[in-house]
């Protein structure tokens, strides 16, 4: 290699580790958060769900996922990593540690939406299939380039999804809708004359911390998803994908909060903390491409959807404990529409297809395998393990032990 090559190798590798390491972070901002939003006798249960799920993704990726997912790049796990053979621009195993990250969070969201009534070993079982084949199958047609069943390619019929908005959140909240609908809602969220009961949360300072982690690790996710930062307008680029990127946060949390008032009276802080994952999810889908105020405008719509959405679910009997289906679902959706508004390689009819392509594969194959996880073990906690909360009879242990009354 030439010096500037190699130099260019040298930045874009270190540059994709840092961006890896920053999503990778994103997974303590999904467990504070969660554990803020669960109550607290479920706290043990929602930190071991998470830790545990990113380790099933790690090995999952690394064993079959990834050469599900692209084929063409995985060789290097078993031929290793020579001089001769690096022609990305960036070594491949920084890649593969860029890529298991986002298929940690795809499942991290799950996680929230089957919050406080799912048994930890059918979750676990799940997320094998779900890092292994289900998110892998979905990533090969969309960021793999591959034909659907053989039949087209999402990006020649006008799909574009830049850091994952479907990829990713989509996919997460499409396997969530399957977890809920299977499992149900907590004993006590509705009553049977159509009341709904909010079930706060246990503690706020850990879910506003697990926001502030995750609006920082999503400077990882959009700006690695450049893949480049070497050259003048590779830089340029990744400077514009996090400027946008925290335009659209900010975007979001003051719509949401506004919408919340005008619904509620009240400033809500947990409607102003989603609403900064939907302006981050709104804006994941094309980043590069809005001005700064398009951005805000486009973080603001995920704002204040979000808080519609989590209100709808909530009187169709949806229960999303920390309103994951909203922010990565319903928000999602409306990311990838939004794309063809400043991207003039996309359209609207490609961006649904895409959209129908990923909601309904991951969807149905993600609400069979609960089926059958079903008739392997439960995969809902019984009622008098729900009443007493999921951290004694599934970890043995109380996350705030001090706080809670002598048995």
């Amino acid at each position: 290699m030439e010096v500037t090559a190699e130099l260019s190798y040298a930045l874009n590798t270190f540059y994709f580790l840092v961006c890896g390491a920053l999503v990778m972070w994103m997974a303590a901002g999904f467990a504070m958060l969660e554990a803020g939003l669960v109550r607290s006798k479920n706290t043990t249960e929602i930190l071991t769900k998470n830790i545990v799920l990113f380790a099933i993704a790690c090995t999952m990726y690394m064993l079959v996922g990834y050469e599900i997912m692209y084929p063409d790049l995985s060789n290097f796990m078993l031929d290793g990593i020579t001089a001769e053979n690096l022609d990305n621009g960036y070594a491949p195993s920084a890649d593969f540690f860029f890529q298991v990250v986002f298929v940690a969070t795809a499942m991290s969201i799950v996680s929230g939406a089957v919050a406080e009534r799912m048994k930890l070993l059918a979750f676990l079982i799940f997320a094998v299939v779900m890092t292994g084949f289900i998110y892998p199958m979905e990533g090969n047609w969309t960021w793999g380039g591959e034909a659907v069943f053989g039949m087209y390619t999402l990006g020649d019929l006008g799909f574009s999804d830049f850091a994952g908005s479907g990829i990713v959140h989509m996919a997460g909240a499409a396997a969530g809708v399957a977890g809920v609908l299977v499992i149900g809602a907590r004993k006590g969220k509705y009553t049977a004359d159509g009341k709904v009961n909010a079930i706060p949360g246990a503690n706020m300072p850990l879910a506003t911390l697990g926001t502030f982690i995750l609006w920082m690790g999503w400077f990882g996710f959009n700006g690695g998803s450049v893949l480049a930062t070497a050259t003048v307008s590779d830089a340029t680029a990744v400077a514009n994908v996090f400027m946008n990127t925290n335009a659209a946060a900010a975007g979001g949390c003051i719509a949401a909060l506004i919408v919340a008032k005008m619904m509620f009276g009240k400033f809500d802080l947990t409607m102003a903390l989603n609403g900064c994952l939907a302006g981050l999810v709104a804006i994941t889908a094309e980043p590069s491409t809005p001005t700064a105020l398009q951005a805000t405008i486009f973080g603001a719509l995920g704002g204040a959807l979000v808080v519609f959405s989590i209100v709808t679910l909530d009187k169709m009997k949806f229960d999303d404990p920390v309103g994951a289906v909203s922010v990565h679902g319903v928000v999602g959706l409306l990311g990838l529409l939004l794309v063809p508004l400043t991207n003039d390689g996309s359209s609207f009819s490609g961006q649904l297809i895409g959209a129908a392509t990923i909601f309904f594969w991951v969807f149905g194959v993600s609400y069979a395998a609960f089926k059958i996880i079903g008739f392997i073990t439960p995969v809902r906690v019984s009622e008098e393990e729900e009443y007493e909360g999921s951290d004694l009879s599934e970890c043995g242990l109380e996350a705030y032990p001090e706080f809670t009354t002598a048995r």
